[in-house]
């Protein structure tokens, strides 16, 4: 259960910070299952500016947490989030949980 809710609330940040930031356009969700992990996959095709301080875990920006969040969210159940320019344009946020 800790991983389903992990996976669900940092989709629905991932996805929050979508509309917050992004505008109109196109977002992506993919979750899959594989041999020992869920990955959870949110991008959206820009025109987000790319801001390579937000990939290093020690970064945060007064007054924003969901970055700092989804980070803490993946690593409370053994997973991990990275973040980084999407092939489309904007960002992408991948977290990978482990299953049993």
């Amino acid at each position: 259960v800790e991983v389903a809710v992990a996976a669900v609330r940092i989709a629905g940040e991932a996805l929050a910070n979508v509309l917050h930031h992004r505008g109109p356009g196109l977002a992506r969700l993919q979750v899959r299952r594989g041999p020992g992990a869920l990955t959870v996959l949110v991008e959206d095709d820009g025109p987000g500016t790319w801001r390579p301080e937000a990939a290093d875990p020690a970064w945060h920006e007064p007054g924003h947490h969901g970055v700092v969040g989804m980070r803490e969210r993946a690593q409370s159940c053994g997973g991990r989030l990275t973040i980084g320019p999407s092939v489309r344009g904007g960002w992408r946020v991948t977290a990978v949980l482990p299953v049993p």
